[in-house]
This record gives C-alpha cells, structure tokens and sequence, in this order.
C-alpha cells in the first residue's frame, strides 16, 4: 500500500532507540523527510548509521525534550533543512517508575515535563506551519496505562492520561485546519523500557527476568510482547492519507490485553 508521504517532512522525538527508532526506519522507506531527537549523540550516531541508505533524508538533532529551548531549537532546525513540518510523532522514554511513597516532587515535576509537556510543546512549534498548509498530522506516542493502569507506574499513568485529555480537546480546536491529532498506546513491547521494568519486577519478586517476559506474555491474549515496528505501523498508518479520517481518538496496539469494550 502506498500511503503517499514522499517528501514529507517528519519529526520524530526520543528516537535513536525502541518506537521512536522503528517509526523513523518505516516513514523513511515511504519516501519521508526524518528529523531523529535524542538526548545522547552517540544513541543518535549509532542509530542513524543503521539507516546508511536513507543517508540525504535523515536530520539528527540533540534534544532535551525537557526543556522548552531544546525544543524551539529542534523544531526550527527540522524545518531550516526540510521545510515546514508535515507529520510530528510525540515520543517520549517512560517516567520514573514507583508508588505514591516512592515518589518526590522532583520525580513529579521530571514526569510532568517529560510526558505532558514535551508534546504540548512541541505541538505549539509545528502547528503554526501546519495551519498556514491546511494540513498535518500529530500522533503522540502513550500507553495501554491510559485505559488500564499499570502497578508501580504512577507517574506514566497519570500525565499520559493527562496528554490523552489534551489530545482529545485539541483535536476539537485544529480539525478545521484538516490537521488530525491521535495517540497510539502500546501494549507490552519489546524495547528497553520494558526490559528495565522487567529488571524491576524480578528483582523485587525474585523471580529471573525471563519468568518476568514469560508472565507478561501469559497475560495477553496473542500470548506474545510486541515489537518496535507493530506499533510503527499504526503510526505511519495514522500520519498518512489512509488514515486521514481518524482523529481525536487514541488507539491501543496491545495484543488484545486491554479488556474494555471503549
């Protein structure tokens, strides 16, 4: 299926690695623009070395997502090098994982920057270009805890579920522009993320780590984790014109794990 994005330009935060990475690699084989962030340079180096065909389409950028500057400056970057941004993929490394006890203000204000903010921000940036075309797609990258809380992840819980409020109210705002805002919420997937959630879970249980993927696995309906590229897929499904009517909405890439009918 062709899913016209030749020569779009695209911005994908927090992705040398895991979603972000597989979302890159799928929009660059349709032809697209991609502008790669990351807040490590050798992550960076390492990741667009494995893109050595796609050499004159990918912009690497340095990039704290939690600050507003870092940001300002990906964006103008992104757009100095491609042109206007066309597709923006609100990626992000989950919080710091806890209970309420566990937890400082520090913790709290690290999480609010790091989920919520960074997409508001970087939805401000894009928007204005995307506006004057009379097009766009922004998808933001959340999780299945959206619409089932996971244990010990209060922080991803609580402002991913914030910035799937803000998507749905935004979305009601921007759609006359024909730019479309969803989210995507992935299920248990193989990246470092869970991996490290893995260690968590088998250090406090004393389990192996291996016992830990086998119980995840166990709980979900295809009796297997995710990869990377299965979430990619919806993503690109999403930023192109095939999916140009969904929007407002967020949508789960779970296995099946998710029990609500809504």
């Amino acid at each position: 299926m062709n899913f016209n994005l030749k020569n779009k330009n695209v911005i994908v935060s927090a992705s040398s690695k895991g979603i972000g990475f597989s979302a890159v690699k799928l929009f660059l084989e349709e032809g697209a623009n991609v502008t790669m962030l990351s807040s490590n340079r050798k992550n960076l180096d390492i990741a667009v070395n494995k893109l050595s065909n796609y050499q004159d389409r990918v912009h690497t950028i340095i990039c704290d997502i939690n600050n507003y500057d870092d940001i300002k400056k990906a964006v103008k970057s992104a757009e100095d090098k491609f042109g206007s941004t066309d597709v923006l993929v609100n990626n992000c490394g989950g919080p710091k994982p806890g209970y309420f006890d566990q937890l400082n203000e520090d913790d709290w204000l690290n999480g609010y920057y790091q989920v919520l903010m960074s997409a508001v921000r970087f939805t401000r940036e894009v928007l204005p270009g995307m506006k004057k075309k009379n097009n766009g797609r922004i998808i933001n990258v959340t999780s299945l805890s959206v619409k089932q809380p996971v244990d010990n992840l209060l922080l991803s819980n609580t402002f991913r579920s914030a910035l799937t409020a803000f998507t749905k109210s935004l979305s009601n705002d921007i759609s006359k522009y024909n730019i479309t805002l969803n989210n995507v919420a992935p299920g248990y997937t193989h990246t470092e993320r869970l991996d490290e959630l893995a260690e968590i879970r088998a250090e406090s249980s004393g389990k192996s780590k291996d016992e830990i993927f086998s119980e995840m696995a166990s709980g979900i309906p295809l009796k297997r984790i995710g990869a990377p590229e299965e979430i990619a897929s919806m993503i690109v499904f999403l930023a192109s014109e095939q999916g140009g009517y969904v929007n407002g909405t967020t949508i789960q890439v779970d296995g099946g794990v998710i029990k609500s009918t809504y």
